[in-house]
C-alpha cells in the first residue's frame, strides 16, 4: 500500500484526522472501513475466484465499489493499520457457527499496544464486531448494539461468543482463536477452501452485509433484511436489473456483470 492508495482510502471512509497511533484512531478506522466496505462474496458467484494479493485487495476494494469477505476486507484493514505505525499482524480462526469447528478460515488482526491485545475484526458477516475487542477474558465486551466474550477452551485455546439477540444468558460460539505466526501460505490456503470448496458456505450462496448506524442490512440470496433496534424487515428481491440494484443502493456494491452472469443457487 503506497502514500496514495492510503490517502485514497482515508478519503473513502471519511477520516482526516491526524494518524496519531491511539485507541481512538484504531476505533475510527474499524468503525468507519467496516460502514463503508460491505462483507460480500460476489467475485465466488460470478465465478471468479478472490485474488489476494495486496494490489489486487486494494483496487477492488478502494478504487472500484467493491466490498470483500473476510480475507479481503481484514486483508485490507490488516495493511492500512500497518501503513500507519500500528503493530498488528494477521491470525486465523476456526468458525464454529454450525457446531463442527472448520479449517482455518476466518482471518482477523491482532493489535498489540503496550501491554494490551486488541482483536481487530471487520469481516465477520452478520456477527462482525462493531468496534475493536480487547483481549480480556470472561468479560462481557460491549460494542454499541452487541455483546462479545472470550473464554479458554481447552481443545482450541480460545473461543470468541455473541451474546443472543433473544436471550441475554446464551453465548453462541463465533470462532476460535491462537496467537500462532500466521504465515502467507496459512493464508492462501484459508482463501482458497472459502472461495473454491464446495462445502464452503461462499461457494453455494450469494451474501451481503453492511452496518448501520444503529443496525445492519443483509442479503442471504434472495432475502434482504433490514434490522433497526428490535425492529425487523424483510424485503424478497426478484433476479434480474432490480437485484443489481439493491446491491448499489443498499451496500454500494457496482458489479461489472449482469444478474445472468451470476451462478445458479442450488435447488432446494
Amino acid at each position: 500500500m503506497n502514500n496514495t492508495d492510503l490517502q485514497v482510502y482515508l478519503d473513502k471512509i471519511g477520516i482526516a484526522q491526524a494518524l496519531d497511533i491511539s485507541i481512538n484512531l484504531l476505533l475510527k478506522l474499524h468503525i468507519n472501513q467496516q460502514r463503508k466496505f460491505p462483507f460480500e462474496n460476489f467475485d465466488i458467484a460470478l465465478g471468479r475466484g478472490v485474488s489476494i494479493s495486496e494490489r489486487d485487495i486494494i483496487d477492488k476494494l478502494v478504487y472500484h465499489n467493491r466490498g470483500g469477505y473476510c480475507f479481503e476486507l481484514n486483508g485490507l484493514l490488516l495493511r492500512v493499520l500497518q501503513k500507519v505505525g500500528f503493530d498488528a499482524r494477521p491470525l486465523l480462526g476456526r468458525v464454529h457457527l454450525s457446531g463442527a469447528p472448520s479449517g482455518r478460515t476466518h482471518q482477523f488482526t491482532l493489535v498489540t499496544m503496550g501491554d494490551e491485545k486488541w482483536i481487530v475484526d471487520a469481516g465477520f458477516g452478520s456477527n462482525t464486531p462493531r468496534a475493536p475487542l480487547p483481549f480480556v477474558l470472561n468479560q462481557a465486551l460491549h460494542t454499541d448494539i452487541q455483546t462479545f466474550r472470550f473464554i479458554e477452551d481447552e481443545r482450541v485455546g480460545y473461543m470468541l461468543q455473541v451474546q443472543s439477540y433473544d436471550n441475554e444468558n446464551q453465548w453462541l460460539d463465533m470462532y476460535s482463536l491462537d496467537f500462532e505466526h500466521v504465515f502467507d501460505g496459512d493464508i492462501v490456503c484459508g482463501n482458497h477452501f472459502a472461495s473454491t470448496s464446495p462445502t464452503s458456505r461462499f461457494t453455494s450462496s450469494r451474501v451481503a452485509t453492511l452496518p448501520t448506524e444503529s443496525g445492519i442490512i443483509t442479503l442471504a440470496n434472495h432475502t434482504l433484511k433490514y434490522r433497526e433496534n428490535d425492529k425487523v424487515v424483510e424485503v424478497e428481491l426478484n433476479g434480474g436489473p432490480e437485484y443489481l440494484s439493491a446491491l448499489k443502493a443498499h451496500f454500494g456494491i457496482e458489479l461489472d456483470a449482469e444478474y445472468q452472469d451470476l451462478k445458479p443457487l442450488p435447488q432446494l
